[in-house]
């Protein structure tokens, strides 16, 4: 039978969403902000009933809300491009609902897939438009995969989801407001794939506007390439002017089409930025219940800030509006409440996705072979872990809010494993050492730190990002637990470019990052399996092995090659019971593997809003799989005065 979904409607309210059914509507009145009004009665914008599709989305809020005003946000530097997707909403093809229950039609005003799961039918709006006026149809899909995507120069490598059965995806354009997607074999989780943050691709890039900077398009690409610095060829041209998902490019040219609630202005995203400016865009293609169109706001801003305390200090002075990413470490929460009248906010709250609020990614593919051989013994490795004492690192640094733990899902998660979760979380000193001993590792120099087997200390010189401060003291307060088993450790803080740059080049003894899959596990199990080139830490070539399909990176050894394959068949079945299987063999070899460690169960975190801004939910998940706030609809907010 095959699966159709059309188009529903949500109820935003505190913590919770409803679905509504919402029939077409047939007369339309629509209103529009007063800032394009005026644009209309210039002459330099269309009436709104044009700007809009014939069916736009109705968005039913909490509150109907007014037009005006701006909402200040911060970013954490020059590379927290991500803060501005995170608002602004990946706007892909599905999204998730509010609560992440499920997804729904998002772009696509409808889709249906067949048994198989092999072709996904997308029904698009029509009267839909980019946000320079140019209609958004079927050949803009078309163009992403058939000149890009299925393109080897702009992808020598594609993205992992958009392959299946190891061969890229295909489109059929059916008309001009539906397309097929079609792959190889079946892709169950296709269509929740499309709602995380990375899945945008289908939908954002413009044909008409990004074709002039593809070779099949612009016969003359190559002066255009000669006479742009830092560019080398065509595919680097297209990603500097039309930008990618996850690139601070995607914001830096304010002439790139979107189909974005805001779009960059002349205060875009580049080199030394101080602020970025987001500006509502007039052809965006939701309306509220009364025909308003969205977004209420009509602009967000967003303060570029050295580090994360230069954002809280913006945020104790009342300058942020509507945040909790780089503000809402626990320590920060007792400063951000007594500062509460004073700087006009509110808290909300946020139920963490993740695993684990600090992961110790042990690099077991290290370029040294004499530290490859020590991170590769499990021993070693577990000898680590129980030289770790939680329970003093959750007072000292998480203020007394945690419990030990490792990577696997939340308790709470039908996925839960006690195994993956709990082992080796007690800090048991005489074992660590006992390990070590047994792992030839027994040699100790002057000051009592172990040897290597080539004779050198055993040391970890380890990097965390200055935009989490507190991995740099939990990683202090584990360096003077680790010198009781014979272990060294030196870290030091660097800006988030550097960082994953040495993680990717694979420059790293280990790094520590939060560890997602806590309630998204099919979602982030990076983890669990070397499948993400810039995040599983753990074992980067084997990564880069498993998306180049053999031809990069590194051959793993057998337990990694299982959970690949149980990794594969998870994606073509689109049965949970079977999903869930696939994933318990997946963790079950993760646990006996034993590759990345875990200090502390993530914590619940809280953002702080503005009191006068409304349609915020009072609760909302915390994911970059999520990503919050974007699916909470941050278009319907506004401001009561």
């Amino acid at each position: 039978m095959t699966i159709r979904w059309r188009s529903r409607c949500f109820v935003l309210s505190a913590g919770a969403a409803l679905m509504l059914s919402v029939p077409s509507v047939q007369a339309h009145t629509f209103k529009e902000a007063p800032m394009l009004a005026e644009m209309v009665s210039a002459g330099k914008l269309p009436p709104v009933d044009e700007r809009l599709p014939i069916n736009p989305e109705v968005v039913q809020t909490a509150e109907i809300g007014r037009y005006g005003g701006t909402i200040r946000r911060g970013l954490g530097g020059s590379n927290d491009h991500n803060s501005i997707l995170r608002f602004n909403s990946p706007q892909g093809l599905t999204r998730w609902k509010p609560d992440f229950s499920g997804i729904v039609p998002n772009v696509a005003e409808s889709f249906e897939a067949n048994d198989a799961a092999t072709e996904f039918t997308f029904h698009l709006r029509e009267g839909m438009k980019w946000s320079d006026g140019a209609p958004f149809t079927a050949d803009d899909i078309l163009f992403f995969v058939n000149d890009l995507l299925n393109n080897e120069e702009f992808y020598p490598i594609p993205p992992s989801r958009f392959v299946a059965g190891g061969r890229r995806m295909q489109a059929e354009k059916i008309d001009d407001h539906t397309v097929k997607l079609i792959f190889a074999e079946s892709y169950g989780t296709f269509l929740n794939e499309l709602a995380t943050p990375l899945a945008q691709e289908p939908v954002l890039w413009a044909r008409h506007y990004c074709s002039q900077f593809h070779a099949d398009y612009n016969t003359s690409i190559q002066a255009d390439v000669d006479a742009t610095e830092a560019v080398e060829d065509w595919p680097g041209l297209f990603r500097l002017r039309c930008g990618e998902v996850e690139s601070p490019t995607r914001w830096g040219n304010p002439d790139r089409p979107t189909l974005d609630p805001w779009i960059v202005t002349d205060e875009a995203y580049t080199a030394g930025a101080t602020q970025v400016v987001l500006t509502r865009n007039p052809y965006f293609w939701q309306v509220d219940g009364e025909e308003q169109q969205l977004p209420y706001v009509d602009t967000f801003s967003n303060v570029v800030a050295q580090n994360s305390e230069a954002l809280l200090l913006e945020a104790l002075a009342g300058n942020i509006d509507m945040q909790r990413r780089r503000i809402s470490a626990l320590s920060n929460k007792p400063v951000l409440a007594d500062n509460r009248v004073s700087g006009g906010y509110e808290f909300y709250d946020l139920t963490s996705a993740n695993s684990n609020g600090m992961g110790i990614y042990i690099n077991v593919t290290h370029r040294d072979p004499v530290m490859r051989e020590a991170l590769s013994n499990k021993n070693v490795r577990v000898a680590l872990s129980l030289g770790i004492d939680r329970e003093e690192i959750i007072d000292i640094i998480y203020e007394g809010v945690g419990e030990p733990y490792q990577i696997g899902p939340r308790p709470e998660h039908p996925l839960y494993d006690e195994t993956l979760s709990r082992q080796h979380t007690q800090h048991d000193v005489g074992m660590a050492n006992a390990l070590l001993d047994e792992a030839g590792y027994d040699k100790r120099d002057a000051d009592g730190y172990r040897l290597l087997s080539d004779g050198r200390r055993f040391a970890f010189n380890v990097n965390f990002s200055v935009e989490s401060p507190q991995y740099g003291d939990t990683l202090e307060v584990i360096r003077e637990q680790w010198e009781e088993i014979g272990i060294d450790l030196a870290s030091s803080g660097v800006e988030r470019s550097i960082y994953y740059s040495r993680g990717e080049a694979n420059e790293h003894d280990f790094m520590v990052w939060h560890v997602p899959g806590g309630l998204d596990p099919y979602l982030s199990p990076r983890a669990v399996l070397a499948i993400h080139p810039q995040a599983s830490w753990f074992a980067i070539p084997w990564a880069r092995w498993y998306l180049s399909g053999g031809s990069e990176g590194e051959e793993p050894p057998d337990t990694m090659k299982m959970r690949y394959e149980w990794y594969e068949a998870f994606k073509r079945t689109a049965d949970p019971v079977k999903q869930a299987e696939y994933f318990h063999r997946i963790h079950a070899e993760a646990a006996d593997q034993f590759e990345v460690i875990g200090i502390s169960l993530a914590a619940p975190q809280a953002g702080i809003r503005n009191k006068n801004l409304r349609n915020v939910p009072d609760i909302m998940p915390g994911s970059w799989m999520f990503p919050d706030p974007g699916p909470t609809l941050p278009q319907t907010y506004f401001y009561v005065n």
